[in-house]
Protein backbone atom coordinates (compact mmCIF):
# COMPACT_ATOMS: atom_id res chain seq x y z
CA UNK A 1 0.00 0.00 0.00
CA UNK A 2 1.28 3.53 -0.77
CA UNK A 3 1.92 6.25 1.32
CA UNK A 4 -0.75 8.50 -0.46
CA UNK A 5 -3.13 5.14 0.35
CA UNK A 6 -2.28 5.14 3.57
CA UNK A 7 -2.98 8.58 4.62
CA UNK A 8 -6.31 8.40 2.31
CA UNK A 9 -7.39 5.40 4.87
CA UNK A 10 -6.85 7.46 7.85
CA UNK A 11 -9.29 9.98 6.39
CA UNK A 12 -12.61 8.97 8.03
CA UNK A 13 -15.69 10.47 9.28
CA UNK A 14 -19.01 9.25 10.15
CA UNK A 15 -22.04 11.56 11.01
CA UNK A 16 -25.01 9.95 12.86
CA UNK A 17 -27.78 11.29 13.71
CA UNK A 18 -29.46 10.80 17.46
CA UNK A 19 -33.40 11.57 17.93
CA UNK A 20 -32.50 13.50 21.53
CA UNK A 21 -33.64 16.96 21.11
CA UNK A 22 -34.99 16.68 18.13
CA UNK A 23 -32.82 15.20 16.08
CA UNK A 24 -29.11 15.65 17.01
CA UNK A 25 -25.80 15.16 14.62
CA UNK A 26 -22.87 13.69 15.79
CA UNK A 27 -19.50 12.99 13.86
CA UNK A 28 -16.99 10.68 14.52
CA UNK A 29 -13.64 11.64 12.83
CA UNK A 30 -10.32 11.06 12.55
CA UNK A 31 -7.74 13.34 10.53
CA UNK A 32 -4.00 13.33 8.98
CA UNK A 33 -4.42 15.58 5.72
CA UNK A 34 -7.87 17.52 6.43
CA UNK A 35 -7.79 20.76 6.49
CA UNK A 36 -11.26 22.69 7.05
CA UNK A 37 -12.07 25.77 5.17
CA UNK A 38 -13.53 28.28 6.95
CA UNK A 39 -16.71 27.74 7.40
CA UNK A 40 -20.29 27.72 9.96
CA UNK A 41 -22.74 25.61 11.34
CA UNK A 42 -26.14 26.24 12.53
CA UNK A 43 -25.27 24.37 15.85
CA UNK A 44 -22.43 24.82 18.25
CA UNK A 45 -19.52 22.23 17.83
CA UNK A 46 -19.09 20.59 21.32
CA UNK A 47 -16.42 18.24 20.84
CA UNK A 48 -13.70 16.23 23.15
CA UNK A 49 -9.87 15.80 21.30
CA UNK A 50 -9.72 11.85 21.85
CA UNK A 51 -5.91 11.54 20.25
CA UNK A 52 -3.73 14.04 18.26
CA UNK A 53 -3.88 17.21 18.52
CA UNK A 54 -5.62 20.14 16.19
CA UNK A 55 -5.41 23.93 15.37
CA UNK A 56 -8.16 25.77 14.74
CA UNK A 57 -9.26 29.22 13.97
CA UNK A 58 -11.80 31.05 16.36
CA UNK A 59 -12.81 34.85 17.51
CA UNK A 60 -10.19 36.00 15.88
CA UNK A 61 -7.38 33.95 16.77
CA UNK A 62 -6.00 30.40 16.53
CA UNK A 63 -6.09 27.93 19.06
CA UNK A 64 -4.37 24.54 20.15
CA UNK A 65 -6.60 21.65 21.64
CA UNK A 66 -4.25 18.81 22.88
CA UNK A 67 -5.66 15.35 23.37
CA UNK A 68 -8.87 15.24 25.98
CA UNK A 69 -9.18 19.20 25.62
CA UNK A 70 -12.89 20.33 25.07
CA UNK A 71 -13.12 22.35 21.32
CA UNK A 72 -16.20 24.83 22.14
CA UNK A 73 -17.44 26.92 18.73
CA UNK A 74 -20.85 28.71 19.15
CA UNK A 75 -23.35 28.31 16.46
CA UNK A 76 -22.90 30.41 13.43
CA UNK A 77 -19.59 31.11 14.37
CA UNK A 78 -16.65 31.21 11.55
CA UNK A 79 -14.09 28.46 12.22
CA UNK A 80 -11.40 25.99 10.42
CA UNK A 81 -9.59 23.56 11.14
CA UNK A 82 -6.15 20.97 10.81
CA UNK A 83 -4.01 18.72 12.56
CA UNK A 84 -1.82 20.37 14.76
CA UNK A 85 0.87 17.28 15.60
CA UNK A 86 2.75 15.18 13.08
CA UNK A 87 -0.46 11.80 13.47
CA UNK A 88 -2.74 14.14 12.88
CA UNK A 89 -5.68 14.12 15.43
CA UNK A 90 -9.37 11.80 16.24
CA UNK A 91 -12.38 13.44 17.68
CA UNK A 92 -15.93 13.14 18.70
CA UNK A 93 -18.53 15.58 18.78
CA UNK A 94 -22.33 17.07 18.91
CA UNK A 95 -23.91 19.88 16.88
CA UNK A 96 -26.72 21.12 19.63
CA UNK A 97 -28.53 24.18 17.46
CA UNK A 98 -29.31 27.07 19.66
CA UNK A 99 -33.06 25.73 19.79
CA UNK A 100 -31.70 23.19 21.25
CA UNK A 101 -30.61 24.71 24.26
CA UNK A 102 -33.46 26.90 25.29
CA UNK A 103 -36.19 24.11 23.89
CA UNK A 104 -39.24 25.43 26.00
CA UNK A 105 -40.74 21.91 25.55
CA UNK A 106 -44.88 20.86 24.32
CA UNK A 107 -46.39 22.94 27.18
CA UNK A 108 -44.34 25.89 26.72
CA UNK A 109 -42.95 25.64 30.23
CA UNK A 110 -39.87 28.18 30.08
CA UNK A 111 -37.94 25.85 32.85
CA UNK A 112 -37.96 22.96 30.35
CA UNK A 113 -34.93 23.41 28.02
CA UNK A 114 -31.03 23.71 29.23
CA UNK A 115 -30.93 27.26 28.78
CA UNK A 116 -34.36 28.71 29.34
CA UNK A 117 -33.20 32.59 29.21
CA UNK A 118 -31.99 31.64 26.06
CA UNK A 119 -28.76 30.04 23.83
CA UNK A 120 -25.32 30.70 25.70
CA UNK A 121 -22.28 32.03 24.44
CA UNK A 122 -18.97 30.07 24.81
CA UNK A 123 -16.01 32.20 25.53
CA UNK A 124 -13.13 30.22 25.05
CA UNK A 125 -12.40 27.52 21.93
CA UNK A 126 -10.44 25.35 24.01
CA UNK A 127 -11.51 23.75 27.73
CA UNK A 128 -9.17 22.00 30.06
CA UNK A 129 -11.43 20.65 32.07
CA UNK A 130 -10.69 16.39 32.61
CA UNK A 131 -14.08 15.53 34.32
CA UNK A 132 -16.07 17.08 31.55
CA UNK A 133 -14.38 15.77 28.97
CA UNK A 134 -14.74 12.66 30.59
CA UNK A 135 -18.65 13.00 30.62
CA UNK A 136 -19.24 13.97 27.33
CA UNK A 137 -17.31 11.35 26.11
CA UNK A 138 -19.19 8.82 27.81
CA UNK A 139 -22.11 10.75 26.37
CA UNK A 140 -20.94 10.22 22.70
CA UNK A 141 -20.06 6.80 23.93
CA UNK A 142 -23.64 5.78 24.73
CA UNK A 143 -25.73 7.70 21.90
CA UNK A 144 -23.52 5.54 19.33
CA UNK A 145 -24.12 2.37 20.93
CA UNK A 146 -26.91 2.49 23.66
CA UNK A 147 -30.57 1.95 22.43
CA UNK A 148 -32.08 2.90 26.35
CA UNK A 149 -33.70 6.08 25.77
CA UNK A 150 -34.24 7.31 28.87
CA UNK A 151 -30.57 6.62 29.76
CA UNK A 152 -29.65 8.18 26.10
CA UNK A 153 -31.53 11.38 26.57
CA UNK A 154 -30.83 11.70 30.81
CA UNK A 155 -27.09 11.30 30.16
CA UNK A 156 -26.94 13.93 26.96
CA UNK A 157 -29.01 16.66 29.04
CA UNK A 158 -26.87 16.10 32.06
CA UNK A 159 -23.89 16.44 29.84
CA UNK A 160 -25.19 20.06 28.18
CA UNK A 161 -26.31 21.38 31.31
CA UNK A 162 -23.14 20.80 33.10
CA UNK A 163 -21.10 22.36 29.94
CA UNK A 164 -23.20 25.39 29.99
CA UNK A 165 -22.57 26.11 33.97
CA UNK A 166 -19.66 25.17 34.02
CA UNK A 167 -17.98 26.81 31.03
CA UNK A 168 -20.59 29.67 29.16
CA UNK A 169 -21.89 33.04 29.32
CA UNK A 170 -25.58 34.01 28.92
CA UNK A 171 -25.44 35.74 25.60
CA UNK A 172 -28.97 35.78 23.62
CA UNK A 173 -26.95 35.90 20.11
CA UNK A 174 -23.51 35.37 18.73
CA UNK A 175 -21.33 37.65 20.19
CA UNK A 176 -19.75 38.59 16.83
CA UNK A 177 -22.64 39.73 15.50
CA UNK A 178 -24.25 41.86 18.30
CA UNK A 179 -22.96 45.16 17.16
CA UNK A 180 -24.23 44.48 13.88
CA UNK A 181 -26.54 47.40 13.04
CA UNK A 182 -30.50 45.67 11.57
CA UNK A 183 -30.10 46.17 7.76
CA UNK A 184 -27.05 44.35 8.07
CA UNK A 185 -28.46 41.84 9.75
CA UNK A 186 -31.93 41.59 7.39
CA UNK A 187 -28.75 41.33 4.63
CA UNK A 188 -27.77 38.10 6.20
CA UNK A 189 -30.71 37.04 7.06
CA UNK A 190 -31.87 36.75 3.46
CA UNK A 191 -28.83 35.13 2.63
CA UNK A 192 -29.82 32.78 5.25
CA UNK A 193 -33.72 32.38 4.16
CA UNK A 194 -32.99 31.67 -0.06
CA UNK A 195 -29.33 30.87 -0.13
CA UNK A 196 -30.60 29.65 -3.56
CA UNK A 197 -31.63 32.75 -4.77
CA UNK A 198 -28.89 34.75 -7.44
CA UNK A 199 -28.81 37.64 -5.27
CA UNK A 200 -26.63 40.62 -6.20
CA UNK A 201 -24.40 43.00 -4.36
CA UNK A 202 -26.68 45.72 -5.33
CA UNK A 203 -29.94 43.79 -3.88
CA UNK A 204 -27.95 43.17 -0.50
CA UNK A 205 -26.57 46.76 0.44
CA UNK A 206 -29.71 48.25 -0.94
CA UNK A 207 -31.39 46.55 1.85
CA UNK A 208 -28.79 47.48 4.17
CA UNK A 209 -28.63 50.90 3.32
CA UNK A 210 -25.42 51.34 2.47
CA UNK A 211 -22.71 51.46 -0.56
CA UNK A 212 -21.95 48.06 -2.10
CA UNK A 213 -18.34 49.21 -1.16
CA UNK A 214 -19.39 49.48 2.55
CA UNK A 215 -21.66 46.68 2.53
CA UNK A 216 -18.57 43.98 1.23
CA UNK A 217 -16.41 45.81 4.70
CA UNK A 218 -19.02 45.69 7.00
CA UNK A 219 -20.01 42.53 6.16
CA UNK A 220 -16.51 41.39 6.38
CA UNK A 221 -16.11 42.80 10.30
CA UNK A 222 -18.89 41.47 11.78
CA UNK A 223 -19.21 38.02 10.36
CA UNK A 224 -15.72 37.01 9.28
CA UNK A 225 -16.51 35.95 5.96
CA UNK A 226 -17.61 37.77 2.51
CA UNK A 227 -21.20 38.00 1.47
CA UNK A 228 -20.28 36.03 -1.13
CA UNK A 229 -18.34 33.29 1.06
CA UNK A 230 -21.23 33.53 3.45
CA UNK A 231 -23.75 32.67 0.78
CA UNK A 232 -21.80 29.29 -0.16
CA UNK A 233 -21.71 28.29 3.68
CA UNK A 234 -25.80 29.10 3.79
CA UNK A 235 -25.88 26.67 0.84
CA UNK A 236 -24.03 23.95 2.34
CA UNK A 237 -26.36 23.92 4.81
CA UNK A 238 -29.62 23.77 2.53
CA UNK A 239 -28.01 20.72 0.77
CA UNK A 240 -27.41 19.30 3.85
CA UNK A 241 -30.96 19.73 5.17
CA UNK A 242 -32.38 18.55 0.90
CA UNK A 243 -29.70 15.54 1.60
CA UNK A 244 -31.17 14.56 5.25
CA UNK A 245 -34.68 14.58 3.41
CA UNK A 246 -34.15 12.21 0.48
CA UNK A 247 -33.30 14.02 -2.15
CA UNK A 248 -30.85 12.68 -4.75
CA UNK A 249 -26.87 14.65 -4.56
CA UNK A 250 -27.77 16.29 -7.98
CA UNK A 251 -31.05 17.65 -6.54
CA UNK A 252 -29.57 18.40 -3.06
CA UNK A 253 -26.85 20.82 -4.99
CA UNK A 254 -29.44 22.07 -7.68
CA UNK A 255 -31.67 23.58 -4.94
CA UNK A 256 -29.25 25.13 -2.69
CA UNK A 257 -27.90 27.15 -5.85
CA UNK A 258 -24.96 25.12 -6.80
CA UNK A 259 -25.15 24.63 -10.64
CA UNK A 260 -21.62 22.73 -10.84
CA UNK A 261 -21.22 19.56 -9.04
CA UNK A 262 -17.67 19.67 -8.47
CA UNK A 263 -18.02 23.31 -7.37
CA UNK A 264 -20.32 21.42 -4.68
CA UNK A 265 -18.53 18.74 -4.06
CA UNK A 266 -15.12 20.59 -3.35
CA UNK A 267 -17.04 23.06 -0.90
CA UNK A 268 -18.95 20.85 0.94
CA UNK A 269 -15.66 18.66 1.65
CA UNK A 270 -13.90 21.59 2.48
CA UNK A 271 -16.51 22.54 5.35
CA UNK A 272 -17.83 19.28 6.16
CA UNK A 273 -14.81 16.64 6.21
CA UNK A 274 -16.87 14.25 3.89
CA UNK A 275 -17.78 14.16 0.20
CA UNK A 276 -21.82 14.79 -0.10
CA UNK A 277 -21.63 10.98 -1.17
CA UNK A 278 -20.06 9.99 1.63
CA UNK A 279 -22.35 11.96 4.11
CA UNK A 280 -25.70 10.79 1.84
CA UNK A 281 -25.03 7.29 2.56
CA UNK A 282 -23.98 7.56 6.39
CA UNK A 283 -27.95 9.29 6.24
CA UNK A 284 -29.66 6.35 4.83
CA UNK A 285 -27.97 4.00 6.80
CA UNK A 286 -28.95 5.94 9.92
CA UNK A 287 -32.34 5.78 8.91
CA UNK A 288 -32.30 2.21 7.90
CA UNK A 289 -30.71 1.35 11.87
CA UNK A 290 -33.36 3.08 13.05
CA UNK A 291 -36.21 1.88 11.47
CA UNK A 292 -34.68 -1.78 12.59
CA UNK A 293 -34.44 -0.50 16.27
CA UNK A 294 -37.88 0.64 16.51
CA UNK A 295 -38.81 -2.88 15.31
Amino acid sequence: MSRATKDKALEQATYHHAQELGGLELLKASYQQQNFSKHTHEGYTVGVIESGAQQFYRTGDNHIAPQYSIILVNADQVHTGCAASQGGWSYRAIYPTPEQFFNRGKNGDSDTGICPDGAPYFPNAVVEDPQMAGMLRHSFSVLEHSNNRLLRESLLLSCLQQLVQRHSMARGTALISRDAKPQLLRAKQLLDDIPESDISLEELAKLAGISQYHFIRQFQKHFELSPHAYQIQARLRKAKQLIRHGHSLSNAAHGAGFHDQSHFHRHFKAAMGVTPGRFAKQIRNNLQNSTMRSH
